[in-house]
């Protein structure tokens, strides 16, 4: 797994052997940051990697510009491999948390321009999740929250936010919700 673009471009990021972790595809995450390239402001992109993993995500925003990114993640052996990668690109704009996600949404630390989320294709409550992550209020008013998740899943209907794009990348599907209180052009 490799940043794909940015200053970065080219870093070798390391994650856990087993498959605790699943890693978001370069084919994928190119096509999530194509996306986003003409709607986020990078240099002034604060950026939430929530089930951060090896921090892929958020290292790839970082590489991109992003002024700032918080990793949230609890599995131990995975906080170990994500330090490890922010130490190899000497990422000073970020902070690790290690926690569980819903823990940290309870007491958020702010707001956030992006919210990645790629959560266990298993998790329980994954079809409210894109209503929790709005609910605690970590999505500022113009961002975006991005979840990866299977293509069977079908989200619960919500009045804080509503699906603004989806993608299909096989068996992966990738949806990008906004807030519904925001009105766009």
């Amino acid at each position: 797994m490799r940043v794909i673009a940015g200053k970065h471009k080219g870093r070798q990021l390391r994650t856990v052997a087993d498959l605790s972790v699943r890693p978001a595809t370069s084919r994928v995450k190119g096509s999530v940051f194509n996306i986003l390239q003409n709607r986020v402001d990078w240099p002034h992109a604060q950026v939430l990697d929530l089930f951060a993993g090896s921090g892929s995500l958020g290292i790839e925003a970082l590489s991109r510009g992003a002024r700032r990114a918080v990793f949230v993640e609890n599995s131990r052996r995975a906080v170990e491999y994500l330090r490890q990668n922010l130490a190899a690109i000497a990422a000073s704009e970020c902070e690790v948390i290690a926690a569980d996600v819903f823990e940290y949404l309870a007491r958020p630390r702010g707001q956030f321009d992006v919210v990645f989320a790629d959560p266990p294709y298993e998790f329980e409550v994954l079809q409210r999740l894109p209503s929790m992550i709005f609910r605690s209020g970590v999505v500022s008013q113009a961002g975006y929250l991005i979840i990866e998740h299977p293509q069977e899943l079908r989200f619960e209907e919500s009045p804080l936010c509503a699906a603004a794009d989806v993608r299909k990348y096989g068996r992966t599907v990738v949806t990008f919700f906004q807030s519904r209180l925001e009105s766009r052009p």
